[in-house]
């Protein structure tokens, strides 16, 4: 059987378009896998970087047990302190009456010739727990003496450093209220006695009327 023309072309017609789709298709097949290529180093792309988030996430979680771990130890450290500083505290206390009740026992020996020396006083200095009424006063040195038929009392305190407050606490808290007590009975002489007597402490007595003393004044 011949071929006629018009066969001829129809068949030639119908090859071409059948390359044509052919080659369409596989240009779409390429884009596609193309985009598939795309993605997938997307996706890996993706991972490595979950996988650095990950990463970190686990190296700040690490971060944060040993900033608690730091914060815990520091917190420990700060709990001994404050009992470091407590029994510091206690132990100083019991050192201060320690000296307070050792340089008592000084004022009790040098206290009396500086009273006869520059008062013409002359008495024996001791403890002594005063009444006035419902009121209890505890006196470090305390001490009386007959001058004629007048009586003088003493009464002075003992602490290591003198300052202008201790001065007018003294006065406020002892002498005043002693002396008030013995108005019109007898004379109240106020003597603080001291290691060291700061000059507020000496303008505060001189303001006061009451007497300041060192250790190592005669």
């Amino acid at each position: 059987m011949s071929l006629t023309k018009d066969l001829y072309d129809l068949i030639v017609k119908i090859v071409e378009d059948k390359v044509r789709d052919i080659k369409v298709t596989r240009e779409e097949f390429e884009k596609l896998s193309a985009a598939v290529r795309d993605l997938a180093e997307a996706q890996r792309r993706t991972e490595e970087r979950l996988d650095k988030l990950a990463e970190t996430v686990d190296h700040l979680a690490e971060a944060q047990r040993r900033t608690e771990e730091r914060l815990d130890k520091l917190a420990e450290t700060v709990d001994h302190l404050a009992k470091a500083v407590d029994n510091l505290r206690v132990e100083l206390g019991s050192l201060s009456e320690t000296i307070g009740f050792g340089l008592e026992d000084i004022a009790k020996v040098v206290l009396p010739g500086w009273l006869y020396r520059h008062l013409g006083v002359e008495v024996e200095l001791e403890r002594r727990f005063l009444y006035l009424g419902d009121r209890e006063i505890e006196v470090d040195l305390y001490g009386e003496y007959m001058e004629k038929e007048s009586k003088l009392i003493i009464v002075g305190e003992a602490k290591s450093r003198i300052y202008g407050r201790d001065v007018e606490k003294f006065y406020n808290e002892v002498y005043r209220p002693i002396a008030d007590h013995f108005k019109n009975k007898a004379k109240v002489i106020g003597v603080l006695f001291g290691y060291l007597i700061h000059p507020s402490a000496q303008r505060m007595a001189q303001k006061l009327g009451i007497y300041t003393v060192a250790s190592y004044q005669r």
